[in-house]
């Protein structure tokens, strides 16, 4: 057992760099582990410095220490429903030199004070697994990528948490996207950006931004393609431009903006 209420054994964690070492993030080696995801879901957040925002299931603090890196002056408040990875997200911001307020709560029970806040942004990368899928092996790994809490449920929090106005921004995966667009009808305007790992295919992946309140037409842009080529000729990681921008030197994502 490698995580605990109190956090995670020192031996068990890796010390992995983001944004081109400009974020060090301490993870589980064999836990839940962030990727790409988090960092695009920091480069869409439309934020600006003296803004709050809130992340529903930050794990270990990855996308809004990516998000601190490109946008100076932000107020940052993350919940997280595993207390080992809220202990290692405040510990990521701390070394990270980065102010970060988390929580240790269930975002479908979330303490008085924070259900009493609104914000300018809230952010979420919702588990991609529905409940019956296989559970991984890990406990913290399963709990972060099988869902528990209903991506309905997900939608509603972070839409009572943002002022109107704000911004809700979520990743996830292309399947999901009719019951993300049923959460967010008559309650937001909705901007979806597909995710495809290569050119001429199928989209695996959402970014979805909605801000509260508004009632402009949905909008679906063309999708950003991730990887350069046919597939992959080497170990290497072979962004396109705008991706590696956004993975390497922390550039916002090209959003149609409204």
């Amino acid at each position: 057992m490698t995580g605990s209420a109190a956090g995670f054994d020192e031996a068990a964690l890796t010390h992995d760099a983001f944004l081109n070492g400009r974020v060090m993030i301490r993870q589980p080696r064999t836990g839940y582990r962030a990727a790409t995801d988090p960092v695009f879901l920091a480069a869409a957040v439309p934020a600006a410095p003296g803004q709050n925002v809130l992340e529903l299931g930050c794990g270990a603090g990855t996308a809004l220490l990516c998000l601190a890196a490109r946008v100076p002056g932000l107020r940052l408040t993350g919940v997280e429903v595993q207390p080992a990875y809220a202990a290692l997200a405040r510990r990521n911001a701390v070394e990270n030199g980065a102010a970060v307020d988390v929580v240790a709560a269930d975002l479908a029970a979330l303490p008085t004070e924070l259900r009493a806040r609104s914000f300018d942004h809230v952010i979420a990368n919702p588990p991609y697994f529905a409940p019956e899928a296989p559970g991984a092996q890990d406990a913290g790994r399963d709990r972060a990528q099988r869902e528990a809490t209903p991506l309905e449920l997900w939608v509603d929090v972070a839409l009572r948490r943002c002022r109107d106005g704000g911004v809700v921004s979520l990743i996830h995966l292309t399947e999901r996207l009719p019951e993300l667009l049923s959460g967010f009808a008559g309650r937001a305007a909705v901007t979806v950006l597909p995710l495809s790992s290569r050119a001429q295919r199928p989209a695996q992946r959402v970014i979805l931004r909605a801000r509260k309140g508004r009632r402009d037409p949905f909008v679906l842009l063309p999708p950003l393609v991730v990887h350069e080529g046919d597939g992959h000729p080497g170990d290497g990681e072979h962004f396109t431009l705008a991706v590696r921008a956004m993975m390497r030197e922390g550039a916002a994502l090209p959003f149609g903006e409204r």
